[in-house]
């Protein structure tokens, strides 16, 4: 991980490297801090891996959900190098991915 930017303290920005066969087990312990500190794990390891059904009384929190997942999916898909990426093109769970 490196800083991008010449960012320090709060405006720092960080680059990962991108997936690639040998790099699994870096990559991550990256993911998770960075999803941990973003508060998106929970839809990887916790109870609420799966989108609300769709009730009107669920209405917004399935929204939040469906906001929650496409930020994690973003974030994962992008560290995925584009000779990988077909694995989970198609994937719309972050815990799939």
């Amino acid at each position: 991980m490196e800083v991008v930017n010449g960012g320090n303290g709060a405006n720092a920005q960080y680059s990962v490297e991108k997936l690639v066969d040998t790099n699994y087990k870096y990559l991550r312990m990256c993911m998770e801090a960075y999803l941990l500190g973003q508060d998106l794990w929970d839809l990887i390891f916790c109870a609420n891996t799966e989108i609300p059904v769709d009730t009107p009384g669920n209405a917004e929190p399935r929204r939040k959900w469906k906001i929650k997942c496409g930020k994690a999916l973003f974030n994962l898909r992008t560290l995925i190098r584009r000779e990988f990426i077909d694995h989970v093109r198609d994937v719309n769970s972050p815990k799939e991915v």
